[in-house]
């Protein structure tokens, strides 16, 4: 069993940065890859980046490619999400998950979900 808490979401104007932490329980937090996704109002949870458990491989979504940057510290049970030139589009919920197993993408192969942190970049 795997408890998520994210935080570190905020208001932020257009170009502005936010760093978001996800903080996990539990001892096996090493063995999980973990991703970052987002849902805005209406629309459905989408993938935005994915690290393996050693941290040695990661993955983006491309809109954010170049802007944002996902890293992990297994010492500290901690992800994070660097989000820089952040853009209105970019406004959501981010939520945090874990996943045994590799690098994946879809949500539905996501284990363990946090509650979830407000991010808003205002025009």
């Amino acid at each position: 069993q795997v408890q998520l808490v994210e935080s570190g979401g905020g208001l932020v104007q257009a170009g502005g940065s936010l760093r978001l932490s996800c903080a996990a329980s539990g001892r096996t937090f090493s063995s999980y890859a973990m991703g970052w996704f987002r849902q805005a109002p209406g629309k459905e949870r989408k993938f935005v980046a994915a690290i393996s458990w050693t941290g040695g491989s990661t993955y983006y979504e491309d809109s954010v490619k170049g802007r944002f940057t996902i890293s992990r510290d297994n010492a500290k049970n901690t992800v994070y999400l660097q989000m820089n030139s952040l853009k209105p589009e970019d406004t959501a919920v981010y939520y945090c998950a874990a996943t045994r197993g590799g690098l994946k993408y879809s949500y539905s192969e996501y284990d363990y979900w946090g509650q979830g942190t407000q991010v808003t970049a205002s025009s």
